[in-house]
């Protein structure tokens, strides 16, 4: 069993090179989270990993700041990839694509994702002009080696982003016979939010004397997290955000939007209903965006407005309230969302203003918590649509993944890496 890390452990103190440490300290992170602490180290060192760790819990960073350093340690002599990154969906193939390139940006790597839904010439020449990093999900990477666009014969480090989920979408297949097309020496990282037995099938099969590592989730302390949904029109929802506030003398509120332009509009509508707003994103510079942190901490703003993107590296102790303006497009980025309020044991509550038209993007999130947030209509600002009866209160994350089993004695010569 891993060793679980209580201390704070410094970016600094973890062995990455300068050209890292400053795109990290750039945006605002200095200590590692408990999935980062342990994996990095490990990866560095050359290590096979298998990790138990749930969305929320910094495991991009985990896995993809070492793979940054351990290719930018030897540079790509040709145009076929040598990190190969499997995801399950588009969206978190998008992401961890915009992770490697936005703290890789100082390096010379060359990075590009391949999924489906889009058109696949443009990647077909990304592709011819080389890359040292792809990002895929299983079924459009099976769909360029059917067309021999891509070979993986010079891959030196594979990551399972999330490997439970893509197991439940089917992909195992997939999965398997894109191992054969890698060279049997390699270094693999597999991350996991369950430890089923498939996942251990599929870990004896390619993990070489793994790391085992387990952590809790980023938000350890979800349990004083109230999560509630109020039901609401979407051209009704800035009232009812400003109501909320005003009419429960909220003090400190982390509101989030989807866009840009949404963030702007929503602040200056709070600000002409007397409620001290500022908004954070893209457009703004980085001492536009410190000077509004400030000013939020101390008080003289309530309301932070930000994009999910802009909110990265923020780091408020004891935030109250997080309000979901409008549900993220991306369900795992609710939970990095809800983790900023409710922390040292502090109580928090999590609002989200859910319209009609965000029911898919809800059902996303109720199959990624796997279960369904509590709703509370308030008087005033009802839909005519139907909302389900609000369910019971559970753990967002209770029993989210299961300790690992021990080994079977014929097995343990496979996982007996140092732990």
């Amino acid at each position: 069993m891993g060793v679980k890390i209580s201390t704070m452990i410094l970016f600094e103190n973890l062995g990455l090179r300068p050209e890292l440490l400053k795109a990290i300290t750039t945006r605002g992170y200095k200590t590692a989270t408990p999935i980062q602490a342990q994996s990095i180290p490990k990866i560095l060192a050359g290590h096979d990993i298998l990790a138990g760790a749930q969305t929320g819990t910094g495991k991009t960073a985990a896995f993809a700041l070492p793979l940054l350093q351990i290719l930018s340690n030897k540079q790509n002599q040709g145009h076929r990839p040598r990190a190969l990154i499997l995801t399950p969906t588009r969206e978190l193939a998008a992401q961890v694509l915009e992770f490697i390139k936005d703290y890789g940006k100082d390096l010379t790597l060359r990075s590009t994702a391949i999924f489906g839904g889009v058109n696949i010439r443009p990647q077909k020449a990304k592709l011819r002009n080389g890359i040292d990093i792809l990002v895929a999900t299983p079924g459009r990477l099976m769909d360029h080696v059917s067309q021999k666009t891509l070979d993986l014969s010079r891959i030196e480090l594979l990551v399972l982003d999330e490997a439970d989920r893509m197991l439940d979408m089917g992909f195992i297949n997939d999965i398997r016979k894109i191992i054969r097309l890698m060279p049997p020496k390699r270094q693999n990282l597999l991350f996991s939010a369950t430890y089923s037995h498939e996942i251990k099938k599929l870990a004896d099969k390619i993990l070489n004397q793994p790391e085992l590592i387990e952590v809790a989730t980023r938000n350890a302390t979800v349990d004083t997290i109230d999560q509630v949904i109020h039901p609401v029109s979407r051209a009704r929802k800035r009232q009812l955000l400003s109501t909320l506030i005003q009419k429960g003398c909220w003090k400190q509120v982390l509101v989030f939007t989807r866009t840009k332009y949404g963030a702007d509009k929503l602040t200056k509508y709070l600000i002409s209903a007397k409620i001290t707003a500022i908004a954070i994103h893209g457009n703004k510079n980085q001492g536009a965006r410190t000077r509004a942190l400030a000013d939020f901490k101390r008080g003289t703003v309530r309301v932070l407005v930000a994009t999910d993107i802009a909110a990265r590296g923020l780091d408020i102790n004891l935030l109250p309230h997080v309000v979901n303006y409008e549900l993220p497009e991306v369900a795992e980025n609710y939970v990095h969302r809800i983790g900023r309020t409710g922390r040292a044991g502090a109580n928090g509550k999590a609002i989200s203003l859910v319209s009609p038209e965000e029911q898919k993007a809800l059902y996303g999130i109720h199959k990624l918590l796997r279960h369904k947030i509590p709703v509370e209509i308030i008087k005033g600002f009802e839909t005519n649509s139907q909302s389900p009866p609000p369910p019971k209160r559970q753990n967002v994350f209770k029993n989210s993944y299961n300790r690992y089993p021990a080994k079977k004695p014929e097995k343990r010569n496979r996982f007996s890496g140092r732990r």
